[in-house]
């Protein structure tokens, strides 16, 4: 009999391929929603969609309606994958194991000024504010509740002083200033066990989906590198981390790089570490319901390149309609561009699998239906 594993929000950029690396493995998915959306993992039919209500418009409605689903279903466990449900699974966590941060683990992956505090000891380099710009204004919380509802604050740059003030009251809340680093971002992955940190991997980002700065749309895979595995190592150490994890760095034209988050629960490329082997949304189950755990980590894992469809097309889109301004000296060209992102020998595409065409062009559409209604 399988054992059923819950996993929210479905909509979340990772849930896809969590959802497979946990078929995979043995366990059958069942995936919580906001009430009216339809995600691209409901056209899965093996994968149960339930509705919960938006922690948007009432956060404890949602708590209480995910309490009725673990009820309902009786998973082995619960899933978060990403910062609302880390949210709303840590105050459920009396009713199933959660496949993630709880607690203190759950309020230190939620909360950025603990993160860089860490992050500091542990030999990360740490943008600060400094005395010129440009700055990065960023709310010091992933999630916030107010007044019932839970909201995600969003950072932005500043180039005056005047417009570092704008950005805190835009924010409304805790905030952090930093000095604003430009650089490639990476990202270092692993699962912490009672071993210490196993299953290393990194990724590099080859494209943006918004040239001007947002989550990858084309993404290879790179050795962990020795100063970045030890600081990790310090950082994952210290905090006494169990389960998976992310740590986001910057790494400017000096080679510097600079940490920015860490995240706990999966991470929007997961297709390419689940492409070669690397489970680790199965993994965090199996860490979950088994504290003495290790994960089986692959002999051969090729390092590979990994496309979001939805994301590509966003980023054609944004080259070719160019850019003015302050953007315009930076702007990718349109022929570079378009030379680039010629399908080679080898890519592979985010939550695609064979015979499951209709979940791809179902998952490219919102992606680009997403960026059009913003």
């Amino acid at each position: 009999m399988a054992r059923r594993v819950l996993l929210g929000f479905a909509d979340s950029l990772a849930a896809l391929e969590s959802a497979w690396s946990l078929e995979a493995h043995g366990f059958e998915v069942v995936a919580f929603t906001r009430q009216g959306i339809r995600p691209p993992l409901a056209l899965r039919k093996s994968v149960t969609v339930v509705d919960v209500t938006p922690p948007e418009e009432d956060a404890e409605a949602c708590v209480r309606d995910l309490a009725d689903v673990i009820g309902r279903f009786e998973p082995v466990a619960v899933l978060p994958l990403d910062d609302q449900a880390v949210w709303v699974c840590s105050r459920t966590k009396d009713l199933a194991p959660i496949a993630g941060p709880v607690g203190e683990a759950a309020r230190f992956a939620l909360d950025k000024s603990e993160q860089f505090a860490a992050a500091r000891d542990a030999g990360f380099a740490v943008p600060v504010e400094g005395d010129k710009g440009p700055w990065m204004v960023k709310p010091t919380l992933a999630v916030v509740e107010a007044d019932g509802r839970l909201q995600r604050p969003t950072g932005t740059i500043a180039r005056t002083p005047d417009e570092v003030e704008a950005a805190k009251a835009r924010i409304a809340g805790p905030v952090v200033v930093q000095r604003a680093v430009t650089g490639v971002g990476e990202g270092v992955f692993g699962i912490a066990t009672e071993g210490g940190v196993e299953a290393w991997s990194a990724h590099r980002r080859i494209r943006m989906m918004n040239p001007r700065g947002s989550g990858s749309s084309a993404c290879r895979s790179i050795p962990v590198s020795e100063p970045l595995r030890v600081a990790t190592e310090r950082l994952i150490g210290g905090l006494g981390w169990r389960g998976l994890f992310m740590v986001e760095v910057l790494r400017d034209d000096a080679g510097t790089p600079w940490f920015m988050e860490v995240n706990g629960r999966p991470w929007g490329s997961m297709a390419l570490a689940v492409g070669r082997g690397l489970h680790y949304p199965a993994w965090a189950v199996e860490l979950a319901l088994d504290p003495g755990f290790r994960p089986p980590i692959p002999e051969d894992s090729p390092h590979r390149i990994y496309r979001h469809l939805g994301r590509e097309i966003v980023h054609l889109a944004a080259v070719m309609r160019g850019a003015k301004g302050s953007d315009a000296g930076r702007w990718p060209g349109r022929l570079e561009t378009l030379r680039a992102m010629r399908p080679r020998r080898g890519d592979r595409w985010y939550n695609w699998r064979r015979g499951e065409a209709r979940v791809l062009l179902r998952d490219a559409w919102a992606t680009v239906a997403s960026q059009l209604k913003g």
